[in-house]
């Protein structure tokens, strides 16, 4: 059965169709708008500026080609997705600070842990620590159907109304653990950690089902390392995918050991 049909409740598998369409010309993605002959308000025009300067300055050179990552980051606004003092932002090239040691990861690291993963059309997925629902979103326009995970009530409430808002209906935010995933609608072809990590639970990993992968960022010194993990057989194998770094995701420490 295809990923929505496994989810037992909470994420319609439906779509809306967008009103903005992604075109490749001259070699390069553009982002254009149908059926409106209204003019733009001047904080979308450079919204919008700043969307494509994105992607062609931060994604695109990062070696992430594949389109529907690109398309969808050019379609959805980024901004929506970040509290508003800090909507100016919303396309810089660094991770974005949430609070309670939490950050919005950077576009060339999300997209390229998109790419590593390689998300497929009927495929479910878990986006753990998804702040204010971005992650979320982009997956949703990769995936079948997405389940988000927040620990923090109003974030995840917020992160909600924001994908409500931006017309994505095959995605939902739950409030939980972070650590213990979301077992109640496992298992995924595809699990995001959004922020970094020193171990992962075997838990979490036991949520994927055979064939699956598990994205995450590992903080190990002063520079940390975005690894892939495939699960078969019932093993996961971690490789290296690129560096980045964010703050490690509470519940993701590695155990501490006494030495005599």
């Amino acid at each position: 059965p295809g990923a929505a049909a496994r989810l037992s409740r909470g994420i319609p598998g439906g779509r809306q169709s967008p009103r903005r369409v992604v075109e490749m010309a001259g070699g390069r993605w553009h982002c254009a708008e149908r059926e409106s002959t209204e003019s733009p308000p001047v904080e979308k025009t450079i919204f919008d500026t700043r969307r494509a300067m994105m992607v062609d300055t931060q994604v695109r050179p990062s070696d992430v080609t594949k389109f529907p990552i690109i398309a969808a980051m050019l379609e959805l606004p980024r901004e929506a997705f970040v509290p508003d003092a800090l909507r100016d932002l919303a396309y810089a090239g660094e991770n974005i600070d949430l609070g309670g040691g939490r950050v919005m990861l950077e576009p060339r690291t999300l997209s390229k842990m998109l790419d590593s993963v390689d998300i497929q059309p009927d495929e479910l997925v878990l986006d753990l620590g998804c702040g204010l629902g971005y992650s979320t979103a982009v997956a949703a326009r990769l995936a079948e159907a997405v389940v988000g995970v927040e620990d923090d009530k109003e974030r995840a409430e917020e992160a909600q109304r924001t994908l409500s808002e931006q017309g994505i209906d095959n995605a939902g935010v739950l409030t939980g653990n972070l650590a213990e995933g979301c077992p109640e609608q496992a298992p995924y072809d595809v699990i995001l950690i959004q922020g970094g990590v020193e171990t992962v639970p075997d838990a979490l990993t036991g949520q994927l089902r055979d064939g699956g992968r598990i994205g995450a960022l590992f903080n190990d010194g002063a520079l940390g390392v975005a690894r892939v993990g495939h699960r078969l057989d019932g093993a996961v194998t971690w490789r290296d995918s690129f560096h980045a770094g964010a703050p490690t995701v509470s519940g993701f420490e590695a155990a501490e050991f006494f030495r005599l």
